[in-house]
């Protein structure tokens, strides 16, 4: 999807770098299609690079699918086999922005996620938390977003195809980011 409109920006232009600390990637599926199961991606990164428009924004993120964590090692070891998520031969997923899209109201997010030789289209809802100074001077964005994919989609199925009668075909992806402002030049 293309940015339609010229919304102007409230952020400085430059890049936003990712304050790690104070961000997380967490998602959720269902198992059994009875109960959620809730994890996190404990390395990320991820970057804004805002233009003076819109059209000359972008956002990248990139997560190593090996830090994936339910708290549960033998789940989280077998989702990590080349059972599931297979992060010998996928050890990262990526996701480029195409078009961002939106105003106080909301934003919507427009981009390509690839997950190993798979790219696909992935949109994110994003809420803008703010902009607030931080006590070493530095000045933070806030930023809630949620998207969903298909896992199948992705190729990622237990062999033969028996996922679906254990695990939901939708993963529900919830980011809480906070970014870095550029420093002035």
């Amino acid at each position: 999807m293309s940015i339609t409109q010229a919304v102007p920006l409230t952020l400085r232009p430059g890049v936003w770098r990712l304050d790690a600390a104070h961000s997380m990637v967490g998602f959720s599926i269902r198992h059994l299609g009875i109960a959620k199961v809730r994890g996190r991606f404990s390395r990320f990164d991820t970057e804004l690079v805002v233009g003076d428009t819109l059209q000359d924004s972008v956002l990248t993120a990139a997560v190593e699918l090996a830090s994936f964590d339910t708290g549960n090692i033998d789940r989280d070891d077998h989702v990590r086999s080349s059972d599931l998520l297979d992060v010998e031969r996928r050890p990262s997923m990526t996701f480029r922005s195409t078009g961002i899209n939106g105003g106080d109201a909301g934003w919507r997010v427009d981009g390509d996620l690839t997950i190993g030789d798979i790219t696909r289209p992935f949109s994110l809802d994003v809420e803008f938390g703010g902009l607030e100074s931080f006590f070493d001077g530095t000045r933070h964005a806030g930023f809630e977003a949620k998207g969903e994919l298909r896992r199948t989609e992705f190729g990622i199925d237990l062999p033969g195809g028996i996922g679906g009668a254990l695990l939901g075909d939708v993963v529900r992806v919830e980011l809480d980011v906070q970014l870095i402002e550029p420093l002035s030049s």
